[in-house]
């Protein structure tokens, strides 16, 4: 029996039990909807977490007291570490040999910029660093200059401005040269930078850089703080985590044979923890649609029973003029096939819909995960063929005289 037939006949099937069909349809697209939803969203999460990891550079080392991705709470031993000081960026930094671009990363507080009549909200991130910084985080100046050495010797006040605060501050000014105003005190602009974004509605252009020897002198230096050291190339990562490693130990005074009090990731190392969990969420949402499918596909088997019994009639007339088993059993599976690809297909359109809002909530590009669509496809041709089998083997089995005085 030729495609198009079977297919116009399983419409028409659908078509002639309206209820029932839609309730079996609803059931495939949850079941489709709840896997599609989840993937795609995960794969939105994971492309802009990759996006974001090439924006920060592949050559940069994070070191931190806590792990810089954590799943639950944290252990006593990891809370009850020491903390990593300025002192101990400033020893790191004397005694490196391989690793290049060691600069401090602390967030002093949020404050409220001024410049003449113009201000901005009190949410503005003061960040205190060196000159390495702007390297480190693939910031790049717009107009003016980094800070020098002696910015940083002698703790000046100059400041360097993220682009959100140009823009609310400096309208109708060139920013470079000018006195902006927080916590009580005067500083002078010595650079803008260029935009660079946000992720997950957080900006990382809101703050303001200054020097870290500033800030101790205006907000205090007794607290912990990340570090962040270049290698020289990609290929001496491992040296450099390894010199790192090392110099740490002995400054915090770790014994031999005693776990490290501290941590050090890189871009690798983050994405192998963000994998796992990425993997996490797509095994979920495949349990939960496996479940829901499979209940679906009870539900196109008993659709397809019923189906069976309501046209035994059909059947009988339909082998009594010449069809072979083989032709019901052809007919039967189609209509199977058919419910579970609609199902499928409205599950995969309202899937990937709602599942890239998470794309438009952290303003990132749509993804439309291909591998995931093409075996939503499969999968409902398995489900149909399973699911379809027994009804239409059932139907090719009908006696054609019994069935022709079935009322």
């Amino acid at each position: 029996m030729r495609v198009k037939e079977t297919t116009i006949q399983a419409y028409d099937s659908l078509k002639a039990n309206k209820l029932r069909s839609f309730l079996t349809l609803l059931a495939l697209v949850i079941g489709v909807f709840s896997v599609i939803v989840s993937t795609t969203a995960v794969a939105v999460l994971d492309n802009y977490f990759k996006n974001t990891m090439s924006i920060m550079g592949t050559d940069v080392i994070n070191v931190s007291k806590t792990p810089s991705v954590q799943m639950g709470s944290l252990s006593d031993d990891i809370r009850n570490r020491k903390d990593i000081d300025f002192t101990t960026a400033e020893e790191l930094e004397d005694q490196m040999r391989i690793g290049r671009g060691m600069s401090p990363d602390e967030t002093f507080g949020v404050a409220k910029i001024s410049f003449e009549e113009e201000e901005t909200e009190p949410n503005v991130r003061i960040t205190g660093s060196n000159e390495n910084y702007l390297n480190n985080n693939s910031y790049e100046l717009e107009d003016g200059r980094n800070f020098t050495g002696d910015d940083i010797q002698y703790g000046r006040n100059v400041v360097i401005l993220g682009k959100d605060v140009q823009n609310v501050l400096f309208k109708n000014q060139y920013p470079i040269g000018k006195q902006i105003r927080f916590s009580g005190k005067p500083y002078t602009v010595v650079g803008i930078l260029e935009p660079k974004g946000q992720i997950f509605g957080q900006s990382f252009d809101n703050f303001v850089l200054m020097p870290y020897t500033t800030a101790i002198n205006v907000y205090g230096g007794n607290r912990n703080i990340n570090i962040q050291v270049r290698a020289p190339e990609i290929d001496f990562i491992n040296e450099t985590v390894d010199e790192i490693t090392g110099i740490l130990r002995v400054i915090r005074k770790v014994n031999p044979g005693e776990n490290n009090d501290f941590e050090i990731a890189t871009n690798e190392t983050l994405s192998g923890t963000f994998d796992t969990f990425t993997a996490a969420l797509y095994i979920g949402g495949f349990a939960i649609g496996f479940i829901t499918l499979l209940g679906a596909g009870i539900g196109v088997m008993n659709i397809m029973l019923v189906s069976v019994s309501e046209r035994t009639r059909e059947i009988g007339i339909r082998k009594a003029v010449g069809a072979t088993r083989k032709a019901i059993v052809s007919q039967f599976l189609m209509e199977a096939v058919f419910i579970c690809q609609i199902g499928g297909i409205i599950g995969m359109i309202l899937g990937i819909g709602v599942g890239n809002l998470m794309a438009v909530w952290i303003e990132t590009e749509a993804v439309v995960p291909v591998w995931s669509v093409a075996g939503g496809f499969l999968g409902m041709l398995i489900i149909g063929l399973v699911f379809g089998v027994y009804p239409a083997y059932k139907a090719s089995k009908l006696d054609p005289i019994e069935s022709l005085r079935y009322e």
